[in-house]
């Protein structure tokens, strides 16, 4: 009997807690799930957004890619705390710094996915995520970049010189009624990478809210294609349910009302 896949759903995988090391000696926590009884087609590294604001490992988004895409697209799903961010698995170490120290997190990242021998990596960000993996992600050993709600923020057209140079994939996920950067900007913004595909979502919001579906799609039809689409929305086997609410306040937590340090004060990400 098919059973509704619910924002509090947990479909089977090999779920482990991880800690990743940087190389400028902080601990930082995290979680890979990886398809429970086959090796995974791909593999998705998040980066959250700003934890200043309420951004985790737990951002609903990649909650629910790590808690429903090892079992229905193939995909490995690594999550973790950038420096002084904190979910219920944990507060890494280190304090946030405005996207410089954090370059370190992004290595520490990338090479825990080739240590595993993960395969066919990529970078997916979101917001303040979609800077570091611009600025720091274009790693040899990265196939491409997915960027959720870009802001542009920390990001500088070097960054974008660097991916453009490079030829790996970018693309850009853009809400149509996002608060720092809508869909018609970002493609000017990111006329400088020729390869980049910018996505408009209608109706959709900075947060994702009542859109991860939508997300999640597109996620799969990037880095694996063979993947039918839409994904169910139904699951016939074994299913565990996730306490979601723990997470509500940080969800729908105010990007835009609290002062972020960093190069253009009152935008956030």
């Amino acid at each position: 009997m098919s059973t509704p896949i619910r924002a509090s759903s947990i479909l089977p995988a090999r779920r482990e807690d991880i800690e990743l090391h940087t190389a400028d000696g902080l601990r930082l926590v995290g979680e890979l799930a990886r398809p429970l009884d086959r090796e995974p087609a791909g593999t998705l590294i998040c980066l959250h957004p700003l934890p200043t604001h309420g951004g985790m490992m737990d951002s609903h988004v990649f909650r629910k890619a790590a808690w429903r895409l090892p079992a229905l697209a193939d995909l490995a799903v690594l999550r973790f705390n950038t420096r002084g961010a904190s979910s219920v698995r944990g507060t890494s170490e280190g304090t946030f710094d405005a996207a410089v120290g954090e370059r370190f997190d992004v290595a520490a990242a990338i090479e825990y996915a080739e240590f595993a021998e993960l395969p066919n990596i990529w970078l997916v960000g979101w917001s303040f995520g979609t800077d570091l993996a611009l600025k720091y992600g274009c790693d040899p050993a990265v196939a491409g970049a997915i960027l959720l709600s870009p802001p542009l923020r920390f990001s500088t057209p070097d960054d974008l010189t660097q991916w453009a140079e490079s030829g790996k994939p970018v693309i850009a996920l853009v809400p149509e009624f996002d608060d720092y950067l809508r869909p018609a900007e970002a493609r000017e913004r990111f006329a400088a990478v020729p390869q980049a595909e910018v996505v408009g979502v209608p109706g959709a919001k900075h947060l994702w809210v009542g859109d991860a579906e939508t997300v999640l799609d597109e996620i799969v039809g990037r880095v694996n294609p063979s993947v039918t689409l839409p994904l169910p929305t139904t699951w016939d086997g074994p299913m565990e349910t996730g306490d979601a609410s723990a997470y509500a306040d940080r969800t729908v937590a105010s990007f835009a009302d609290t002062p972020v340090p960093g190069p253009r004060p009152g935008q956030a990400g």
